[in-house]
């Protein structure tokens, strides 16, 4: 599920939060949906996206 747009950092971030999920007992599907939100809404405060998230 990893973006193609995500820097190999954002990728190892997603893998690490998908797994952390999956062993708290959350869903594959579950886990894959927290960890690309978690990696989505870290790029947008960091300025990586078009539209910035404001704080």
């Amino acid at each position: 599920m990893p973006q193609n747009s995500w820097s190999p950092k954002r990728e190892r971030q997603y893998e690490h939060i998908k797994e952390g999920e999956k062993e708290r007992g959350r869903s594959e599907g579950t886990a894959e949906r927290i960890a690309a939100a978690t990696v989505n809404k870290t790029r947008s405060e960091h300025g990586e996206t078009k539209e910035q998230r404001k704080k």
